[in-house]
């Protein structure tokens, strides 16, 4: 059965607490992995949660900040210890390259792990993973500092097949594989089948945008626009909306009123404050907009199918 689900590793902000680890996400798309962010605690979240080193293939890091990836050394240097892999990619703004090149190149210099860099330019959007069944994309979140989202789209399905009907049409490989792909076949009786009558409609694909530290700002609405489902950060409730602004984030109500501007059907808020013992008021607050709205927590696994 396919998958895409969100593992919540960590969803605190500035430092671990009692409560929170920093951010840290993991995607798992059909069984493979891929990370985003990795603050410190990301490998032990990472087993806890029973996910696999040797299916993590890619690391995208939103910005330099040390809740986002101060975890990433000691987790390649465990996956390099273990032979967990003998390549990962990680995308990153251009100017942490050399930072973790100085970090690899003195604890990883004689493993077997070949590191792969794809420097993102500091305000760009462009597609950073394009396969068959998905593309990633990065887009430009407003922080302190450069910073950048992600956007995880699910390419177009293929059409269902009424497999009874090809068999017993003799249809061909081509045949069938054109009839998913929409479209119309030439039967060997001369007879033209269009998808419609021997296919139904495929499952519709989904979206993730995973927006981590930014003020709110509609330009992140615009970037995400017709996305199903957005992290946005809501580190403060709003009565503390211009302390957000100050330090480059976001309330909860903003970022539901990001989500609702994109059209998003769900929101998962998360980055929180160690000053809450308890998210209700900013879940709360996020609910006077939106209606499906979750609140991050580590161990939370969230199906997006």
């Amino acid at each position: 059965m396919a998958k895409f689900q969100i593992n919540i590793l960590g969803c605190g902000s500035a430092t671990p607490s009692a409560r929170h680890m920093p951010s840290c996400q993991v995607i798992d798309f059909r069984d493979r992995l891929m990370m985003i962010d990795c603050g410190e605690g990301a490998q032990m979240q990472f087993r806890r949660m029973s996910l696999k080193f040797s299916r993590l293939s890619h690391i995208f890091i939103s910005h330099l900040h040390g809740d986002h990836l101060f975890g990433l050394p000691g987790l390649l240097s465990t996956m390099a210890l273990h032979d967990a892999v003998s390549r990962i990619t990680i995308h990153i703004l251009e100017e942490g390259v050399p930072l973790l090149r100085s970090w690899l190149d003195t604890f990883l210099r004689d493993s077997g792990l070949e590191v792969i860099y794809d420097p993102i330019v500091a305000g760009e959007s462009r597609v950073l993973l394009d396969e068959k069944a998905l593309t990633v994309e990065c887009f430009p979140l407003y922080h302190r500092v450069p910073c950048t989202g992600f956007i995880f789209r699910e390419k177009e399905k293929s059409r269902h097949l009424d497999g009874e009907m090809a068999a017993f049409l003799n249809l061909t490989p081509t045949q069938r594989v054109a009839l998913k792909a929409g479209r119309s076949i030439t039967h060997e009786s001369g007879r033209i089948y269009t998808p419609e009558m021997l296919t139904t409609p495929p499952e519709p694909a989904v979206s993730y945008a995973y927006c981590s530290d930014t003020l709110a700002d509609n330009r992140v609405a615009d970037a995400i626009a017709g996305v199903d489902t957005v992290y946005h950060e809501a580190t403060y409730d709003d009565s503390l909306r211009a302390l957000a602004m100050q330090r480059g984030h976001s309330t909860a109500l903003q970022a539901a009123r990001i989500a609702r501007r994109a059209g998003a059907r769900q929101l998962i808020l998360g980055h929180f404050s160690k000053r809450y013992e308890s998210e209700d008021v900013l879940l709360e607050e996020a609910r006077t907009v939106m209606d499906n709205v979750i609140i991050a927590r580590e161990g939370m696994k969230i199906d997006l199918l």
